[in-house]
């Protein structure tokens, strides 16, 4: 019955989509009205609400109400859609106030000349707007009645024409900032956890650990992480785009003529395009780069964006005017000079502590009062002028609001949708495809690509994502990220836009577009630029690093980057490092032999052991990495033999499990209908039937598993354990090396601060003889927090420990301390001496040593990655890696 209460959802939902009823309240809708007829017929019928749901009963559901069900809270409360008004606001201000028109002529009068320049320019622009507005319709309709007309009245090919503004307006769908790519992250970031509980389950179930390996996780999304995502994808559109529109117009010079300016290309009309092409790239920029460098969040980022805006619309809106560009030079003078004052005054309130301080504070105050007129100046012209503003801010409501209560609904919706057991059949559905992942993949692309015709991407990405994102990101044989998801789904719902008859950027065209372009024309224009659009989709596809390499990169290199002993970076890193013994096995080698041609005969007995140590273990590295090696092959070698049963033997227990759970809910149908005043025999006989058919299909499978399938598994569960014993082993040789050496080099850099510490040292044997025990204690622990900051000083600071504890307690032992401290200062003339001796004679080859071997033999215990490390461990990490064989 589950099922035919999913179907009444389906079926209501579309009846009430295809009767034109808003969508906003045809999911929430439709949801509500089968919830409710369910437990109506559940209550009629079973005399309990919660019969006819695969999964708990409406009894959560409704209590939860829209807030919370199951577990899936309101959209609208997470940080990342705060974002989502303010993009509206800035591409909806940026449109009203014609910077968009100003930059599409300018554009048009600098490439016109060239064949299919005008055509150039249209997506040049179709990508700005679509990096500000971010809105297809409002992009198609702006480009349909601004570039039009322009195109036909310089004879462009009325198809090509018509495809250019559509494929151009589709930009917004995957050029960031873009709504969609921030709607994706927000689902994508919960179906990534649910994909990681599927994918620990999983591990558990293979094989029996508890706790699966950090390197195994699923890579979440953030809308940052889409942005970047996205940026180089989008960009190869564009470029896509530009390409065909030339290629087009050399091999055919009607269908894209060039458009003579008739103009001189003097000063002034360079000023113009700089004027008109400057702030709003610029503006993109502030907006994404302060995301990528970590200055600001999305949702900060958001906000620089609107109030940008605002300003540039402050000087268009009267342009002409003497005093247009008084605000937005005020703006960029504060901002300016702020920068200024934070790199080179201390802004902190709480840390002022001179007069300097207190200067650049005031200096800074000054600056900020100053963006703050400029921003309630431009804010001022933009509600004078035509009443802009208050336009921008009811239509950013208006859409912001649709979003929202379709979040609501989509939430609602996914809900009952799961509650009749719909997740389940289609991960049924999905994982019983033949082809695996991959296969997968392509029907659920599909299937959005089929949907595009008739739903926004809001729907699309609310609806469906939630639903079939878990099943893909779980599955371990692709190991895709949640970014590359991401933005392949946002490529999709992008084509999907363009293909006739259902694609909603016609339609937008269509309605602005004069009679004498024919819909055909439309349609025929778009065809081009769909198979242009596939093939870029197909590109990302193949090519996960246009995809995921930015996002690693800009996270590996930020503030928050994570260490490299990180373990999910260290298969990248030992590639990254390997190579570099290759190279340098030589050069490294000739620098552990020149450390020890040093005398160390004077230093003790302790530090000669950790040096030589040091320098065995960066020796011994090359046979431990060769060791790697050899595992490693040994594990490669076997996988092409083993891979085959590996998958067949998983798929069979899969099928197994699925049984186990059907007989499971059969065998408690069975109890609770024998228990029923209802029951009859013909039904418990059927159910009994079901039973056993499930029991026998059960062992069925279970004795067609392969007989050598435990030896196979047990020989390549072996050699991966030796492959990771390998690395352990590896890891541990090179962080030893290096931290015994820093630990000695650390030591003798620090004989200036021992040395200036031994007058204190000595000053103690007052303090213990003369003051109160009390006093003499805290006098004693300051010398030892001192001592502690100093490296290879453990002996003297642990004498000077038991000195004080001496003088512990009502009886303090004044004669024991002063022994322990005496024993302390002996040790600390003995540390001075050879300190001194190394600093002189044994630093200098010490650090560089150190250096030599920094970014190798070192690389795991470094802070942070540097730029060129972190540019290579990115592009590993970019790459899909199967690990289906480790489950």
């Amino acid at each position: 019955m589950e099922i035919v209460f999913l179907c009444i959802l389906i079926l209501v939902m579309m009846f009430a989509l295809m009767s034109g009823f808003p969508v906003a309240f045809s999911l929430p809708g439709s949801a509500i009205f089968t919830i409710l007829l369910a437990a109506a017929c559940g209550w009629l019928f079973e005399g309990n609400p919660s019969a006819y749901f695969a999964q708990d009963g409406p009894d959560q559901w409704l209590t939860a109400g829209v807030t919370n069900f199951r577990s899936v809270y309101w959209e609208v409360e997470r940080d990342t859609l705060i974002a989502i008004p303010l993009f509206v606001f800035m591409g909806i201000m940026l449109q009203r106030s014609k910077i968009a028109e100003d930059l599409l002529v300018a554009m048009a009068q600098l490439f016109g000349p060239v064949p299919g320049g005008l055509g150039i320019s249209v997506v040049f622009v179709g990508a700005l707007l679509a990096a500000t507005t971010g809105i297809v319709g409002a992009t198609v309709i702006a480009m349909g009645l601004i570039s039009l007309p322009a195109m036909l009245r310089n004879n462009y090919s009325k198809p090509l024409a018509a495809g250019t503004i559509c494929a151009s307006g589709t930009l917004g769908q995957i050029i960031p900032p873009s709504i969609v790519l921030i709607i994706l992250a927000d689902q994508l970031s919960s179906a990534a956890d649910q994909a990681q509980t599927t994918r620990k389950a999983d591990y558990k179930e293979a094989t029996g650990e508890f706790s699966m390996p950090s390197e195994f996780d699923v890579s979440s999304a953030s809308a940052g992480d889409m942005f970047m995502g996205a940026f180089i994808p989008g960009l190869v559109l564009v470029g896509i785009y530009m390409a065909y529109i030339l290629i087009s117009a050399l091999i055919r010079p009607h269908t894209a003529p060039p458009v003579p300016y008739h103009g001189k290309y003097d000063s002034s009309f360079y000023l113009r395009v700089l004027l008109s092409l400057v702030p709003p790239l610029a503006l993109i920029f502030i907006v994404l780069g302060s995301i990528v460098m970590g200055i600001a969040t999305v949702n900060q980022a958001g906000a620089i964006g609107a109030i940008g805006a605002m300003i540039m619309a402050g000087y268009r809106l009267v342009a002409g005017q003497r005093n247009a560009f008084y605000p937005a030079i005020l703006a960029v003078f504060s901002i300016t000079s702020i920068l200024f004052l934070l790199d080179n005054y201390n802004l902190n309130i709480k840390n002022i502590k001179s007069a300097e301080d207190e200067f650049g504070v005031m200096l800074a105050i000054i600056a900020v009062a100053g963006l703050v007129t400029a921003i309630l100046w431009s804010a001022w012209r933009t509600y004078k002028v035509d009443d802009t503003l208050k336009e921008v801010m009811v239509e950013t409501a208006k859409t912001t609001s649709m979003v929202f209560i379709i979040l609501i609904g989509a939430a609602m919706l996914t809900s009952a949708f799961r509650g009749f057991g719909g997740e389940q059949l289609v991960r049924e559905f999905l994982t019983g495809l033949p082809g695996g992942f991959w296969a997968q993949f392509i029907v659920v692309m599909a299937v959005i690509f089929i949907l595009g015709f008739f739903l926004d991407f809001i729907e699309i990405a609310v609806v469906v994502v939630p639903i079939v994102a878990p099943i893909l990101l779980a599955d371990p044989s692709a190991n895709i990220t949640a970014v590359w998801l991401g933005v392949m789904i946002g490529l999709n719902i992008q084509t999907s836009f363009l293909t006739p008859p259902f694609g909603f950027a016609l339609f937008y065209l269509r309605g602005v577009a004069p009679p004498s372009v024919k819909t055909t024309q439309i349609y025929k224009g778009a065809i081009a630029f769909i198979l242009l659009q596939l093939a870029g989709l197909a590109v990302a596809g193949y090519f996960p690093p246009l995809v995921n390499y930015l996002p690693y990169r800009t996270y590996l290199t930020s503030d928050t980057a994570p260490p490299p002993k990180n373990p999910r970076l260290q298969q990248c890193i030992e590639n990254y490092v390997f190579e570099y013994y290759d190279d340098n096995v030589d050069s490294l080698t000739a620098s552990v032999e020149k450390l020890r041609g040093k005398d160390i005969g004077y230093l003790p007995d302790e530090q000669q052991k950790a040096l030589q140590d040091s320098l065995d273990k960066t020796l011994k590295t090359f046979a431990l990495v060769e060791n790697v090696r050899v595992a490693h092959n040994a594990v490669l070698d076997y996988q092409p033999a083993y891979r085959p049963t590996h998958i067949t033997v998983r798929n069979t227990q899969s099928e197994v499990n699925d049984i186990e759970e059907k007989l499971d809910e059969t065998e408690k149908s069975l109890t609770r209908l024998s228990r029923s005043d209802k029951a009859t025999d013909t039904a418990l006989a059927k159910l009994k039937k079901e039973i056993a058919d499930m029991h026998t299909a059960k062992e069925s499978l279970q004795t067609g598993l392969p007989a050598d399938w435990e030896d196979k598994r047990k020989n390549y569960v072996e050699l991966t354990g030796t492959e990771k014993k390998a690395r352990t082993a590896y890891r541990r040789n090179v962080d030893a090396a290096y931290e015994e050496l820093a630990a000695l080099q650390h030591s003798i850099s620090s004989t200036k601060g021992l040395i200036a510490v031994g007058g204190q040292i000595n000053a103690l044997v007052n303090v213990i003889e003369n003051d109160e025990p009390k006093t003499a204690m805290n006098t004693i622990k300051s010398v030892e927090k001192i001592l502690g900051e100093l490296g290879g000083v453990s002996k003297i600071k642990s004498r000077l420990s038991k000195a004080r504890r001496a003088l512990k307690g009502d009886d303090p032992d004044r004669e024991k301390s002063l022994n322990l401290l005496a024993e302390g200062q002996i040790l600390f003339e003995q540390a001075v001496s050879w300190r001194k001796r190394a600093a002189d004679e044994l630093l200098p080859a010490l650090d560089q040593f150190e250096q030599d071997i920094r970014s190798s033999i070192g690389l795991r215990v470094q802070p942070r990655l540097t730029k060129e490390q972190a540019k290579a461990v990115a592009a590993c990490q970019s790459e899909h890696k199967d690990i289906s064989l480790n489950f």
